[in-house]
């Protein structure tokens, strides 16, 4: 027995050959191809918050306006910048919060020792400048910014650091970094600089400082309480020595009309005695009288017991009587 075996795939007998595809065709195929990368690396777009840096022969330019943009393709190369608000922590890692000893352990003006961590936030203003003035802008920020805050934290006390001097220190430490970053030219702007954290490095350090910090809000509210009721107090005392002044004046004014009257019934009586001298002496001794010895009855003897006189110095004056 004589058995055939045929691999592969055999045309039948009758089929007609195959016609190979023009060259033509194939031409337009890979042109059609070419121009649709060309098509595709001429146009690009730029995003609302985006700025473009369009390099032709090495020469970069700055693109800022949004939308469909052309380039000639293989010459000109685009690199696209964000220009959104970027954040940058020092001090601890924002993924899973923890500290980063390296970077927020620092030294105060009183040899102290505190953990602060910072949150730096940094916009592009210049893309040129960011993509070709340095290698790495942001590690340069990081790095600058490290060393203004050692530097401004190192002249203010740890108790400043920690509790009353945290707006003082974000504020020197923009304005430095701020004006360091204009002479370095890198493209970068300093938005804002926030202390996120600031604690002594040992939880007895901290516990030490919370003491404190409750004995400053103590005394605090005790100077409050000292100026409420002195607040108090002094209106009353006010009114009290105005009460006292007046009541002065009055005395001053009756005594001054006294001492007027006085001196008034002095002359009057001094003009009464040269005028009448006995009968004035007389008078003055009666008066004197019954200012001593009210309501006393004065009986004058004589050498044989009889009365000679009686005087009676009462309330209705005095009188004279001959027995």
């Amino acid at each position: 027995m004589n058995r055939n075996f045929t691999f592969g795939s055999a045309a039948p007998r009758n089929a007609e050959p195959r016609k190979p595809i023009p060259k033509k065709w194939i031409g337009i195929g890979i042109l059609v191809i070419l121009l649709l990368i060309l098509a595709g690396e001429s146009f690009y777009t730029i995003g609302e918050q985006e700025n473009a840096v369009v390099t032709t022969f090495g020469v970069p330019q700055a693109v800022t306006t949004p939308g469909l943009h052309f380039k000639i393709p293989f010459v000109q190369q685009v690199n696209k910048v964000s220009m959104i608000i970027f954040g940058l922590p020092i001090g601890y890692d924002p993924s899973t919060n923890r500290s980063i000893p390296d970077e927020s352990l620092m030294i105060t003006s009183d040899y102290n020792f505190v953990n602060v961590d910072f949150y730096i936030e940094y916009r592009v203003t210049d893309p040129i400048a960011f993509l070709f003035n340095a290698e790495n802008p942001t590690e340069i920020l990081k790095t600058l910014a490290m060393s203004f805050i050692r530097d401004t934290v190192g002249v203010y006390g740890v108790d400043d650091v920690i509790t009353t001097g945290k707006s003082q220190i974000q504020s020197d430490v923009k304005e430095k970094l701020g004006h360091r970053l204009e002479n370095e030219n890198i493209g970068l702007q300093v938005v804002n600089v926030t202390i996120q954290d600031a604690e002594p490095p040992t939880s007895e350090v901290l516990a030490a400082f919370k003491e404190v910090e409750n004995a400053k809000q103590g005394a605090e509210t005790a100077l409050n309480n000292a100026n409420k009721y002195k607040s108090e107090l002094i209106p009353t005392a006010e009114a009290e020595a105005d009460r006292l002044l007046q009541q002065a004046e009055a005395t001053k004014t009756a005594r001054i009309n006294e001492a007027n009257g006085q001196v008034a019934r002095f002359n009057s009586m001094y003009e009464e005695y040269q005028r009448y001298p006995e009968i004035t002496r007389q008078r003055m001794y009666y008066e004197a009288m019954e200012e001593i010895l009210p309501g006393v009855r004065v009986i004058i003897q004589g050498k044989d017991g009889n009365a000679l006189h009686v005087f009676d110095f009462g309330d209705s004056g005095t009188k004279s009587e001959n027995p």
